[in-house]
């Protein structure tokens, strides 16, 4: 199954993902309070049944498109996605709740953009292939947009107003471009070409004499005045680079250590003797001279990192959020019976 088409059956999960809480910290088991015709009470807000039938009706649709069969009821299976649509919907009337106290809303405007930003990165702007994905998972646009698109849209105006005041300092982008030099710098680096002879006969079987006496040969052949690229499209066995007489841009510590640093040591224009590494033996020629390594500086790369840094921060603080969120529901969701999260077992605990 693609991952597109996992997106659509498991929409309603997979758009809270960044910011789902735990089954297990829904609180309560089943309880007498809860009112009929409703799996689950969160701090006064009832979750009905009738939801759930919902859920579990466009679960069945999306098996049928996909020509699968549902989990029959009573099954471990069926009891599985059961109980992650129950605890989905404790989640999104939590969210429901969090985003009152928040001031916020998802307008038709906000879901509207959720849906334009689904068809750019899923489907390369092509709404066809949109409305293609969700039939075949057993959805109408109509659908989608109530059940999944208009939480999605929920969900990042909560995390617009929880993460609102997140910031990234000059000394934040400082210490980060310290401690990742590798990615904003290049190593030394020169064009070369070389001849490859493998320590491998035709046969397969490895002989070092007869691999060196050939390499000495061409290296002689070469010191004579031959020509380097005619040699290595007859002889190398490096496929890589015998077809451009060898031709190869390295950098350094990129390559073998024993090619790495006769490369590098050579004077521009010189031949090295065949120098040996686990591929056989190669004989080097330095065509360009060696080329500085260089730092991309900061004032190039310091949109990028901030930007880098902000999500990352905000990141961090949805999570905080999220953590805090399940301490204040902690022991304000009733379940009816049948319908709690499975509990976990105890946890071991460790002396010192």
């Amino acid at each position: 199954m693609t991952s597109t088409r996992l997106t659509l059956r498991l929409a309603l999960g997979l758009l809270l993902a960044t910011v789902a809480l735990a089954v297990a910290a829904c609180g309560g088991g089943g309880s007498d309070s809860v009112p009929s015709g409703t799996v689950a009470v969160v701090d006064g807000t009832n979750v009905s049944k009738s939801d759930l039938d919902e859920l579990l009706t466009q679960a069945r649709r999306g098996y049928a498109a996909q020509k699968q069969q549902f989990p029959k009821v009573g099954t471990p299976e069926y009891q599985s996605i059961q109980t992650q649509y129950v605890a989905y919907l404790v989640e999104l009337a939590e969210f429901r709740q969090e985003a009152e106290k928040l001031g916020v809303s998802a307008s038709d405007k906000d879901v509207d953009a959720a849906e334009q930003d689904l068809i750019e990165t899923r489907f390369s702007g092509k709404r066809a292939d949109y409305v293609k994905a969700l039939k075949q998972q057993g959805f109408t646009p109509a659908q989608y947009r109530a059940k999944a698109l208009a939480v999605s849209a929920l969900s990042k105006k909560i995390f617009d107003a929880v993460t609102k005041d997140v910031k990234v300092s000059e000394s934040d982008i400082l210490a980060y471009y310290t401690q990742n030099q590798s990615q904003y710098g290049s190593p030394e680096s020169r064009d070369v070409r070389h001849i490859l002879i493998s320590v491998k006969g035709k046969d397969g079987q490895v002989d070092f004499p007869a691999s060196k006496a050939k390499a000495d040969k061409i290296y002689a052949q070469l010191k004579a005045g031959a020509d380097f690229a005619a040699l290595a499209k007859q002889n190398s066995d490096d496929p890589g680079s015998k077809d451009t007489g060898g031709k190869l841009t390295i950098s350094k510590g990129q390559t073998v250590p024993e090619f790495d640093k006769v490369s590098f040591d050579l004077a521009t224009g010189a031949l090295s003797k065949p120098v040996r590494t686990q591929y056989g033996y190669h004989v080097i020629q330095a065509v360009s001279d060696v080329r500085k390594a260089k730092t991309t500086p900061l004032d190039k790369v310091r949109a990028s990192i901030k930007t880098t840094l902000l999500q990352q921060k905000r990141n961090e603080a949805m999570q905080s959020w999220v953590s805090d969120l399940q301490s204040r529901y902690k022991g304000k969701v009733s379940y009816a019976a049948g319908f709690e999260p499975p509990a976990l077992p105890d946890q071991p605990t460790t002396t010192q």
